[in-house]
């Protein structure tokens, strides 16, 4: 079961999908966002495969990166509105479950896109990047690119938001394993003690935010030589405000998405290398998943060995580093999306 690769699609407030005429499938698309290009396409991919499959989609996202209370009303209106399915990019992966648990009472399949909910099984499945390993791809290579540089290095970390949301938790701690440094508690960052952590600051995942907080930590430290972000806005925001300190050319940026601005910052050398997530082939699976449900009653089931269904990843570089597997930026363009 759903073993069909396609590729994926978000929406402030609501907005319908055209559907087939006489769908008796509703579905949901619950996203952070309608800004983030990820989200554009994972509502793109959604929206297609609903009108593939003859399913109404109904869409809805958060004002910002962490309006939690957005996506709770969402839910809300789809229980009432008799979805059949919910997929979800959760902002607040641990209190957003009650909600869930709302809706799979009401025998609503609920699956998380993206970012695993907390604990995970709190989802029916989870359609997701294996975020750690995104994060330990860029921490690898950060790593091997340094080489001896590496035990003097001054790393700013930045992440997505003060609740820590799983997606973030995995992708920091994903880097700094990558890196060689011990996360301490996997499940949380920002207990490190690693001397080469300049700090930590929160992003809110766009590029105001990923500007501000390299601001916060350039203040802690001027010499900071390795930026990790949480994605590829974050980066732009970073590289902006080390540009503004002529600092640009001598520090390594690394970050997680794939979309196609951030591959073409890799060209442009404004990140050094990011992890490449397919929002369109979550999106695509998780609406062919609640197709199923409705059909037959099945659930989807995760990757062998794994708690989730991965969708996989790629790192892209043009600067390959020696075992780190990576694709390069012409690849990096065909597979980008935004």
């Amino acid at each position: 079961m759903l073993r069909k690769l396609m590729l994926a699609g978000t929406v402030l407030g609501m907005a319908a999908a055209t559907p087939a005429l006489g769908a008796d499938i509703t579905a949901c698309l619950v996203t952070k966002t309608d800004t983030n290009p990820f989200f554009v396409k994972m509502k793109e991919g959604a929206t297609a495969k609903a009108a593939e499959l003859g399913i109404q989609l109904k869409s809805y996202a958060g004002k910002i990166d962490g309006d939690h209370e957005s996506q709770v009303a969402a839910i809300e209106t789809c229980i009432a509105d008799g979805a059949k399915g919910i997929l979800i990019t959760a902002s607040d992966t641990k209190a957003i479950v009650d909600s869930v648990r709302q809706a799979r009472n009401a025998g609503i399949l609920v699956i998380a896109l993206d970012t695993p909910l907390e604990p995970i099984d709190a989802a029916d499945a989870t359609f997701a990047t294996d975020n750690f390993k995104a994060g330990e791809l860029i921490g690898q290579w950060a790593l091997a690119t340094l080489g001896d540089a590496a035990a003097d290095a001054k790393i700013a970390m930045l992440d997505l938001a003060v609740s820590q949301p799983s997606v973030g938790v995995l992708r920091d701690q994903g880097f700094l394993t990558g890196f060689g440094i011990d996360v301490k508690d996997p499940n949380r960052w920002g207990d490190e003690d690693d001397p080469r952590i300049v700090g930590n600051d929160v992003t809110a995942g766009n590029e105001e935010g990923g500007r501000r907080a390299m601001e916060n930590l350039l203040t802690k430290d001027p010499m900071i030589n390795v930026v990790y972000t949480i994605n590829e806005p974050a980066a732009a925001g970073a590289y902006e405000a080390l540009k503004a300190m002529g600092r640009e050319k001598d520090v390594l940026i690394v970050s997680v998405d794939g979309g196609c601005p951030g591959v073409k910052n890799v060209v442009d050398g404004v990140i050094g290398a990011t992890s490449q997530q397919y929002p369109l082939l979550m999106a695509s699976l998780g609406i062919e998943a609640i197709k199923t449900f409705a059909d037959t009653g099945a659930k989807p089931e995760p990757t062998p060995g794994k708690t989730f269904f991965d969708t996989g990843v790629a790192l892209v570089t043009d600067r390959p580093a020696e075992g780190v597997p990576s694709i390069d930026t012409k690849e990096g363009l065909d597979k980008c999306w935004g």
